[in-house]
């Protein structure tokens, strides 16, 4: 490049290259999806102790559900699992899951109001805007608290509760040790997708809850250390409990092909249902708002429904684990499952409407059970030659309907899979699951776990997609005439060329070359109008060396580096000659091709199109 002779900057030629980037004395950042091998094999370490601990905490929990329900329901201290439903107190069973709930609300009151709920959307809130950083307290809290509410007839399951207790275990951690917010957030739902593996034998669907729900990103750097953590859990569970699944049923046989169909109409039937239900929790959740009591006493108001249905159909206490292993195998169909299932429903509603402690995987199984057979019988009627199997029904309607409330149809598909072990409900649960997912979108703005944090105005993603601007190169928008100022060129000089430029805004900024083309530094248009000393070169007005990029870089490292070094414009460098620039405007101008490919339509070829001979 030759130093230009005259008062008034160059243009210099664009030609196009393609190379890697640098900075003067500095190199770029780390895009954010970037981790070292080391670090996320350091990652890996934390996330197998935190899974074996979470592990132990989780099988620790659901032995003292045990303990306080023998006690609460039999006056006996004992291990051996007793459900509450076989109890003797007749109608002063009512009374039973008030007194929970009292415990509950002073322990929410006086302790932590982080307890209320079913734990997930309290997670979600603390990845999305408190860098991940769960109350230790939590950790203690939330726990004791769904075993006092469980244990006395809570109707909720216990898998929510322990995945915000593993979640709670694995930031913890995450406080204590060196590491980023990012790696927080893994340790996180690490500790979460254990919890959740430990308790129902499902490390894959640990793995897709926690990518769902928690992780709002699918990288190497979060997706690996969650696998170890689920796989470490897994490990404890087998060791201490074998290999049989979380629900045993009998074998399922294969579906066909108009029984699949039904399957689907199952799903959607679940869908909606998911919908109204969605609706209905939230609708209790504020009839409790207008009471004019504190809210400290709302769970013992919730937990008088609760001893009701306790009363009506005593199977509707506590977590009911065996209802849904009941509805699959067949055991309990017809009529009384769905009447447990309208009884599940209301005491469910009102006892999470009413802020106490539980988890919502159970309930939801359960009543998608009733809704599922009750579908499978109005077809079969219909159709009577339609051959259907009320087992396949039923585990259909419990994924799609937890599918469509809490968006997370994978999850739903491999949790029902891996619970059961039956790999003929793989398809019925696709196509069931997707149809339910898909009327949820349509019908629900959002789900049942993301609704709490949109009512207090915070924006929740629903949908992950790759980032646009880490497929746009520096090449593809970089390249282009540069306008440069000499280093030598005088300070008053510079500022009458700058003032008298109608069409460059004085916050413009201008890479500074030597007399080889080299670049120096970068000032802006108010940088130069700004100076004193006007007969000084413009050279003494640079105070750093120029922050510079290469061709094939991608937008998303230009962004990093402008956002980490706080400048607005990189030169474009390949082999030391200045081919481009970039901007901020380059970088919003980039999403134009992201916006017509979503939604410009037309039509590339049509049926008298010929395709030439190749």
């Amino acid at each position: 490049m030759n130093q230009p002779s005259s008062n008034v900057p160059e243009a210099l030629p664009v030609a196009p290259s393609m190379a890697m980037s640098l900075r003067a004395g500095e190199t770029a950042p780390r895009s954010e999806g970037d981790a070292p091998t080391r670090r996320i094999a350091y990652l890996c370490g934390i996330t197998l102790v935190i899974g074996i601990i979470a592990a132990f905490v989780a099988m620790l929990l659901g032995a003292c559900i045990v303990v306080i329900t023998n006690l609460a329901f039999y006056g006996t201290w004992s291990l051996v699992p007793h459900g509450p439903a076989d109890n003797q107190l007749g109608l002063w069973v009512i009374g039973v899951p008030i007194v929970g709930a009292l415990i509950v609300g002073a322990m929410a009151r006086y302790g932590s109001e982080a307890i209320r709920g079913h734990g997930i959307p309290e997670a979600m809130e603390q990845v999305l805007f408190n860098e991940s950083k769960i109350p230790a307290r939590v950790l203690f809290l939330k726990p004791l608290s769904a075993v006092v509410a469980i244990g006395t007839g809570g109707p909720f399951g216990a898998e929510g509760p322990i995945i915000a207790t593993g979640g709670a275990l694995g930031s913890l951690f995450g406080q204590f040790i060196n590491v980023s917010a990012a790696e927080r957030k893994t340790l996180l739902a690490a500790g979460a997708a254990a919890g959740m593996a430990a308790t129902f034998g499902t490390p894959v669907a640990a793995v897709l809850l926690a990518i769902e729900l928690l992780l709002f990103e699918y990288r190497v750097r979060s997706f690996v250390p969650v696998v170890c953590a689920s796989f470490a859990a897994t490990v404890v569970r087998v060791a201490l409990r074998g290999t049989a699944p979380a629900f045993v049923v009998p074998t399922l046989a294969p579906a066909t092909s108009l029984s699949l169909i039904a399957y689907v109409a199952v799903g959607a039937v679940a869908g909606v249902a998911a919908v109204l239900i969605t609706k209905a929790v939230y609708g209790v959740e504020d009839a409790f708002e207008r009471i004019p009591i504190h809210w400290m006493w709302w769970p013992a108001l919730g937990a008088i429904p609760v001893g009701i249905m306790g009363v009506l159909s005593p199977h509707t206490l506590g977590v009911g684990y065996d209802n849904i292993e009941n509805a699959v195998s067949g055991s309990l169909a017809g009529e009384a499952l769905l009447i447990l299932c309208v009884c599940k429903l209301i005491s469910w509603l009102f006892s999470l409407g009413s802020g106490t402690s539980g988890g919502t995987l159970a309930p939801l199984f359960t009543i998608g059970g009733g809704v599922g057979v009750g579908t499978a019988m109005v077809i079969s009627s219909v159709f009577p030659n339609l051959p259907m199997d009320t087992g396949i029904a039923a585990l259909v309607g419990m994924a799609a309907l937890f599918a469509a409330a809490s968006r997370a149809p994978l999850t739903s598909v491999m949790f029902a899979f891996e619970a059961t072990q039956q790999p003929a409900v793989v398809l019925p649960l696709m196509g069931g699951c997707g149809v339910a997912y898909f009327l949820s979108y349509v019908l629900m703005k959002n789900s049942i776990m993301t609704e709490k944090i949109a009512r207090r105005g915070r924006v929740i993603p629903s949908e992950y997609s790759a980032d646009h601007l880490e497929h746009v190169l520096v090449c593809d928008v970089g390249l282009r005439d540069v306008v440069v100022i000499p280093s030598e060129q005088r300070i008053k000089e510079a500022q009458r060329w700058v003032v008298s430029q109608q069409k460059i805004d004085q916050h413009s900024a201008f890479p500074v070359v030597d007399v080889d083309g080299k670049v120096i530094g970068v000032l802006t248009g108010r940088e130069i109008l700004a100076a004193e000393n006007l007969d000084a070169p413009l050279v003494s007005l640079v105070t750093q060396e120029p922050i510079i990029i290469r061709p094939s870089m991608s937008l998303r490292e230009a962004a990093d580096l402008m956002a980490h070094l706080n400048v607005g414009r990189l030169p474009v460098l390949e082999d030391a000659k200045l081919v481009g620039i970039i901007t901020r405007s380059d970088l919003v101008g980039a999403h134009r091709s992201r916006l017509r490919a979503n939604r410009h339509r037309s039509r590339v070829r049509n049926w008298k199109t010929k395709v030439p001979a190749s």
